[in-house]
């Protein structure tokens, strides 16, 4: 009898924890969600790496020898927008543990530093909720234009001007021939070609891919949540 009243009325344990015990669990948990935020970022930091690494490593064999195809751009290209991809799945991730340490900070340790009256009373409960039923924040393309406004674009505008400069210099895809450039757009677009597939296909595809880049990453929708706090972001 005692253990079914037990079972069915039990007691919150948050609601007998002392204030001490409460500021000490409260201090704990805010220091491991800093250390899975902190080891979510170094993922996402190390994904970018990987993407420098490539672009690094294509441009140097596409540019220094006029054996090699302008193809390798364009391979360095989609690997690129693998990297992207795979960064996008780990910004979620990491977004959700970010989002409760700024909960803290700005709830807890801000309430401490500068009290304002009756400020996010319930932020509590949202934290509670988000440790019971852990969801994403952002979606995958709302990742994928933060990850592209922050890094990605730069490189992939890096690889479209090194496969532009590819195919306007002769001399980069032809061995014996004289530094210049072409001395018309439609030769460049001729030299586009890879294999079967004419030079004015790769050029549409380049140029649309290119503008769905830009698509996705300055016409998603404003970031919200902690991105509309303050001027550091992520």
């Amino acid at each position: 009898m005692v253990m079914a009243e037990a079972l069915a009325a039990p007691d919150p344990i948050g609601r007998t924890l002392s204030p001490g015990e409460l500021v000490t669990t409260m201090s704990h948990f805010h220091r491991a969600e800093i250390l899975r935020m902190t080891g979510w970022r170094d993922r996402l930091d190390r994904t970018s790496n990987w993407a420098i690494t490539v672009v690094a490593a294509m441009l140097s064999v596409s540019l220094s020898t006029a054996s090699a195809h302008h193809g390798v751009l364009l391979f360095a290209m989609l690997l690129v927008l693998l990297l992207l991809w795979i960064e996008a799945r780990r910004y979620r991730f990491f977004d959700v543990y970010r989002a409760r340490v700024r909960q803290f900070e700005r709830h807890y340790f801000a309430q401490i530093f500068s009290p304002q009256p009756d400020f996010a009373s319930d932020w509590l409960l949202v934290v509670g909720e988000s440790l019971r039923t852990p969801k994403f924040l952002i979606s995958q393309r709302a990742a994928l234009a933060r990850r592209l406004r922050r890094n990605y674009i730069h490189m992939l505008l890096i690889l479209l001007l090194a496969w532009i400069l590819k195919l306007s210099t002769p001399s980069l895809l032809t061995e014996g021939v004289r530094i210049d450039f072409v001395s018309s757009v439609r030769e460049a677009v001729v030299g586009a070609a890879l294999g079967p597939i004419p030079g004015v296909v790769i050029v549409v595809l380049v140029a649309a891919f290119y503008a769905g880049l830009l698509v996705t990453a300055f016409l998603t929708a404003g970031d919200d949540g902690e991105l509309s706090f303050g001027d550091v972001h992520v």
